[in-house]
């Protein structure tokens, strides 16, 4: 059985899509840290250590859009593209788990 297909990513600039991937890098990063799911404290410091270039990128990507005139963000669009890239569960690695039920 195949895999169900990925929708494809909706039309962005090129600001945008970097805008998304230092946005989801960062996401990545803090899920690497947060106390909650992490085991190892030398993947969590590695993680810190380079959340600073990835939230320097990030900031860069929001820059350049300013810039150049982007001055909204289309949420509808960006959203469709986080979810493409499997942003939900990506981000859910930021928060703190349930309380187990046992």
């Amino acid at each position: 059985m195949l895999p169900p297909d990925i929708p494809p990513l909706p039309a962005l600039t090129r600001a945008e899509g970097e805008l998304i991937d230092s946005y989801l890098e960062v996401v990545d990063l803090l899920g690497r840290i947060n106390p909650a799911r992490s085991t190892h404290t030398y993947g969590a410091l590695r993680a810190a250590q380079a959340l600073v270039g990835r939230a320097t990128a990030l900031r860069d990507a929001l820059t350049l859009m300013h810039q150049r005139g982007e001055s909204e963000v289309h949420a509808a669009t960006l959203t469709q593209a986080l979810r493409v890239l499997d942003g939900e569960r990506r981000a859910g690695r930021v928060t703190v788990p349930p309380a187990s039920t046992s």
